[in-house]
């Protein structure tokens, strides 16, 4: 069986959907990143197919097994039902298309000019609907309002209500949750086998109920990070040692990942902080909280000297912890 920890209810639906007599066209898989919707939507485009072209997957949920055809076409890319559209790489400078364009939602015409291959059933994934242009938003339109026989869409969707209206309410909603820390602990465990229980918990701590955000920390000593932050919290680092040493760790070019995951924690961490103060000081604490926000997100755009950006954010640390 497919693991989909906190996603049992979301793929019972799904299931029992498809076991209907007619299964709806188009689906938005909604929810903060990092829950596992993209997964959950290629494990559900697999099932689709392999159950639609035989053999019918024999076992619980998800699962089709290795060896399965439709599972080798869909892992190599080269299944003729099947399509994921994501941002594109750009050949100059690697980096990522900013949208999924006009032309790529038209591109699926091709899929659509001919019936099915292997089966009745295609299954196109867009990952995700966010990033489509306006103009590309229109386009997928159209083919959710008259859309090719046999086709499912699986949109997944970040904020879904910045979606075109016209294509929510032609497509299914299927909320995904924030998981519980419990839920959190199980994904990290068999994500990350030779993790001992402390990473895990400070990884389940960092998620703040997203597996894909955890794992974005994980090799990164993000525990020395929270030390760190915590000692700063506590008595001040009046001397300015701790911040001193932490800034020059993380100012190099190869911890560069361990900096931007402290990017990401200083203020969250600062959060927490304010969480614990009373009405009185509660307010000094939501301004360092607010600083420290602002000063992180701005860092890598404004390419600031890094030492010196740690240095600024565990002032922030300090602040709240006094206050």
């Amino acid at each position: 069986m497919t693991p989909f920890i906190g996603q049992e209810a979301q793929m019972q639906a799904f299931l029992t959907a498809n076991a209907g007599a007619r299964m709806h066209h188009g689906w938005i898989l909604a929810g903060a990143k990092g829950l596992g919707k993209a997964g959950f939507a290629h494990a559900a485009a697999t099932h689709l197919l392999a159950a639609a072209a035989g053999p019918p997957p024999d076992g619980e949920g998800f699962f089709v097994p290795q060896g399965h055809r439709v599972r080798s076409l869909v892992e190599a890319g080269t299944h003729p039902d099947f399509m994921c559209l994501t941002r594109l790489e750009r050949e100059t400078t690697g980096d990522l298309a900013r949208n999924i364009s006009v032309d790529q939602i038209r591109s699926l015409q091709r899929l659509f000019s001919n019936a099915p291959s292997l089966s009745n059933r295609r299954v196109v994934i867009i990952d995700s609907a966010d990033d489509m242009e306006r103009g590309a938003a229109n386009a997928l339109l159209k083919n959710l309002e008259e859309p090719p026989a046999g086709t499912v869409f699986l949109l997944v969707s970040h904020a879904p209500g910045r979606l075109l209206p016209t294509i929510r309410s032609r497509c299914r909603i299927l909320r995904f949750s924030s998981l519980v820390d419990r839920q959190m602990a199980d994904v990290l465990r068999s994500q990350l086998p030779d993790a001992d229980e402390h990473e895990i918990a400070v990884l389940v701590a960092a998620g703040e109920g997203s597996p894909g955000r955890a794992l974005s920390f994980a090799g990164l000593d993000l525990a020395g990070i929270e030390n760190s932050l915590a000692a700063i919290a506590r008595d001040g680092d009046v001397a300015n040692e701790r911040r001193i040493a932490l800034g020059k760790a993380l100012s190099t070019k190869a911890a560069r990942p361990r900096y931007e995951a402290f990017l990401e924690r200083a203020p969250a961490f600062i959060a927490g902080q304010a969480k614990r103060r009373d009405i009185h000081a509660l307010p000094s604490a939501i301004a360092a909280w607010e600083e420290a926000r602002q000063l992180a997100a701005s860092a890598i755009p404004l390419s600031l000297d890094p030492a010196t950006v740690v240095f600024e954010l565990c002032g922030h640390v300090a602040e709240a912890g006094r206050a």
